[in-house]
Parts: C-alpha cells; structure tokens; sequence
C-alpha cells in the first residue's frame, strides 16, 4: 500500500519546465508590461519662437553653395530654418512671418513643432521672393516691426536678414529703437557671403534678365540735410540741388551681408547676432533665446519591450551560435 501512494505520488509530480517556454511567457509578460506602462508626468524646456525672413531683392543673391550648384541667400535662409524646426525639443512652437519694404507681416502664430511639423515645414518651403509687396527694404524698420511682433505674442525674435537697406540708410545713421530695451530676446541671422556679387533682376513677369546695375538703384539717400562737401559738387545749387546735379556712385547694386552694420542694428532691442554657416542654428538659437517649462511626461513602455526583444533574440540566436561553434570544433 506505501509502495503504491509512492508511486502515485511520483506521477503526480510537475515536470521540469522547458527553457524555451519560460522565456517565451517571460516575453510575452515584458510585452503585455509594454501595453500597459504608464507614461510618468515630466517637465521638460521648450521655446517660443517668431521667424522673420527677408524677402527683398538682395536675397536672391546666389551666393551659396548646396552640393556644388548656386544656392539663394533666401533658400539657404529657409533650408536653416526648416532644419532648426526639425531639431528644436518637443513642446517648442514656431512662428513665420516675412519682412519687405519697411515692416514685418505675421503670416501665423507660433505653432507646435513636433504636433504641426508638416504643415510648418511646408509653410517655410513656400515662402518666396514675390511675396514682397515693395522694392524697397528698410531693414532697421523691419526689425522694430519684427520685435514689435515678437513681443505681442510673448515670443522670442529670429530675423534672418543680409541687413542690405535699400535706399542706404541717411547720414543720421540708424534709425532709433523706440521699445523697451531687452523685453524681447533672440536673434538677428546675417545671410550671405562677404564678397559683393551682383543682384538678380527679375521683370514683371517673374523671368531673370540680368543684374541690376549702378544707375537701377539708388546708390545714397538724399533725405535730411546734405553732406559736408556737397557744394564742391557738380551742378550744385543751396535751393534747387543742395546734393548736386550728378548722379552719385557706388556699389549698392552689389551685394554682400551687412555684418557690421546687422551687430549694431541688433544692439538696438539687446538681441544677439549669428552668422548664416552651415553650423546648425540651434546652437545660437538656445545661446539666444530663453527655454521655457512646459509641461511633458515620459514613456515608460520601451523599457520592458526592449527587455522583451532581447529574450526573444538570444532565445533564437542561442541555437544559431551553438551550431556555428560546433561545426567550427568539428571542422578537422
């Protein structure tokens, strides 16, 4: 009868579990955890941005380079620009306007860069040279525009310029900033390379003609007072040609980034001022601007899937790499 219950008892016991089946049932447990994690409340820092970008005549200078071919000034402007929204952190938003004649236009407010990325992305891909509704570009007051707009919507300021001032600007110089002094941060972007090259001129109907020449521009402002010296001037007369009778020269229908002139243009508001390169505008963006709490949270699911992959591959890598070692010991 002992003899009996043993034996009985010897059947009744569970068998060795397979390997291959506990960690099959351990996978599929990580990956149900994977389903079911929860995703923890974090903070994370973000930016609230405006872009203006220059839409005048001088940007489509071609002084670039993108893969051995001429690139504009306002392409290389838009490439950065949609390469800088692509990078910015979750939870950042990004707004676009342009800048002609003497004022910046808001085409929309800042937007969410990672929830509206497609649509800002396109947005930036479309803006275009005919957008500008004058030929004229006072860049100094389309800054002020700018940091006025910036500052309406509690954002902070990206203007990419080449700073050209189309008239020049008159010999009082920069125009005074009548804001208030820092309330807006960010940046002014110069665009364009160092050496003067010609503009492109463009006819009515949108087709490339040439390049404007030293008679096509205006190559100095005659608004204000004339220069000292101007009587010694050719045709000059104190009432009806205070500036002389002459054309003057210069080289205003050349064109190259107005560095100098774009740092002390961006002193006005207290931005910062960066170079168009093929660095990266993030850097000087996140140097410019100031980051911002927004609220985040934080997936916890990769951590069990990825637990639940790597069972699953060394559970089917295992046999692969004991035949190869095997073949390998049982090759003479």
């Amino acid at each position: 009868m002992t003899k009996a219950r043993w034996t009985m008892a010897r059947w009744t016991l569970p068998h060795r579990p397979d390997a291959r089946a506990v960690v099959l049932a351990m996978a599929f447990v990580l990956a149900i955890a994977a389903i079911l994690a929860p995703r923890l409340q974090s903070r994370n820092e973000a930016y609230r941005l405006l872009a203006i970008v220059d839409v005048t005549g001088s940007m489509n200078v071609r002084d670039y380079d993108h893969g051995g071919r001429p690139l504009s000034r306002l392409e290389a402007a838009k490439s950065a620009l949609r390469t800088l929204a692509a990078q910015l952190p979750c939870g950042s938003q990004l707004g676009l306007g342009i800048f002609t004649e003497r004022r910046s236009f808001l085409l929309f407010e800042p937007i969410d860069t990672c929830a509206d990325f497609a649509p800002l992305d396109g947005a930036i891909s479309a803006l275009d040279w005919r957008m500008a509704w004058e030929g004229d570009s006072y860049v100094a007051q389309g800054l002020y525009s700018a940091v006025n707009l910036a500052a309406g919507l509690n954002a902070d300021l990206i203007f990419l310029t080449d700073g050209q001032e189309a008239p020049p600007l008159p010999r009082s110089g920069i125009p005074p900033f009548t804001g208030e002094m820092g309330k807006v941060r960010g940046l002014i972007v110069g665009v364009g390379g160092a050496t003067p090259v010609p503009i492109p001129r463009f006819d009515t109907f949108g087709r490339e003609v040439g390049f404007y020449g030293p008679t096509d521009v205006p190559q100095e402002n005659r608004s204000g007072p004339p220069p000292e010296g101007a009587e010694a001037r050719e045709g000059w007369h104190p009432r009806n040609a205070p500036w002389g009778a002459e054309l003057s020269g210069g080289e205003e229908h050349m064109s190259a980034v107005r560095t100098e002139h774009l740092e002390a243009l961006a002193a006005r508001p207290g931005l910062s001022y960066a170079a168009l390169t093929s660095t990266p505008l993030e850097g000087a963006v996140a140097a410019a601007a100031r980051p911002r709490p927004v609220p985040g949270h934080r997936d916890t699911a990769p951590v069990p899937a990825a637990l639940a992959l790597l069972l699953l591959v060394g559970l089917y890598a295992a046999p692969l790499i004991r035949s190869v070692r095997y073949k390998r010991i049982a090759t003479p």
